[in-house]
């Protein structure tokens, strides 16, 4: 069993749901994000999401595109990244997932980056501007690791594609809460709901709920129809706000455990 299916199953075992942090790899240095997913695992994450930096983050709200500024002015790229997993990994088992655009990949090489990654103790990837109809070399690249290839699914999203996306995603599907870029908002959205109903019709994989989930009153209320509530932006603002502050990562990994329902 992978790691990320053992982690859903054992949370499903438990009667709970899951929390799963974003952060920006990098910011504001490879130090920090090292620190911050050892924290991050502590204060209870089931799953960390790592974004890979990107000089041109679309889908991301200004929160999320000033951290990967600030990170890639580190000059760091997927080999530094996958060195910080390494490190890391001695401390930590926590699944960690890529959130990465496709051209960093790319640049780096599908099959060299499944090769690493995999070698280094990355469970998942998730590239955001990479349609599952254009994907087929970088799952496969992946599946040969034993990596788990997780697709974004959004509202919009046709019930044909959606049983598409079913039909080859592993480890858990994303589900985008609303249209429009990451960000928080102060009321939870019900097409994220309905979404969920929707691609649970056509799959057994757990569904994770994201952009815009911000407070633990909102996790609650994502767990009560999904399967994990991702929180990003909110996070990196955290992160953004204790810059320069010697605290930063007991700060943050007390705001991550300000978010924690059930334990």
């Amino acid at each position: 069993m992978r790691r990320i299916e053992a982690t859903f199953a054992a949370l499903k075992k438990e009667g709970r749901g899951g929390l799963i942090p974003f952060i920006t790899a990098g910011d504001p240095n490879l130090d920090v994000t090292h620190d911050l997913i050892i924290e991050l695992a502590r204060s209870g994450a089931s799953i960390i999401e790592l974004g890979v930096p990107f000089s041109d983050p679309m889908a991301d709200g200004p929160v999320i595109q000033r951290s990967s500024e600030r990170a890639l002015r580190n000059h760091l790229g997927i080999e530094e990244i996958l060195q910080i997993v390494s490190k890391a990994r001695e401390q930590t088992d926590v699944p960690i997932v890529l959130f990465s655009y496709y051209n960093p990949l790319l640049q780096f090489g599908l099959e060299r980056l499944a090769n690493e990654a995999g070698r280094v103790g990355v469970n998942g990837v998730l590239v955001t501007d990479l349609a599952p109809e254009e994907a087929e070399n970088l799952r496969n690249a992946l599946s040969l690791q034993q990596l788990d290839m997780i697709y974004l699914v959004a509202p919009t999203s046709t019930d044909d594609r959606l049983q598409m996306i079913a039909g080859r995603a592993t480890g858990f599907i994303y589900a985008v809460s609303r249209t429009g870029v990451t960000g928080t908002r102060k009321e939870s959205s019900e097409a994220a709901a309905t979404l969920v109903a929707r691609v649970r019709a056509v799959t057994d994989l757990p569904v994770a709920v994201g952009f815009g989930i911000s407070n633990r009153t909102q996790v609650e209320e994502v767990l009560r129809y999904a399967d994990a509530a991702v929180v990003g932006s909110a996070i990196v603002s955290e992160i953004e706000k204790q810059s320069g502050n010697g605290d930063l990562v007991k700060h943050v990994g007390g705001f991550v455990r300000s978010l924690m329902v059930g334990n």
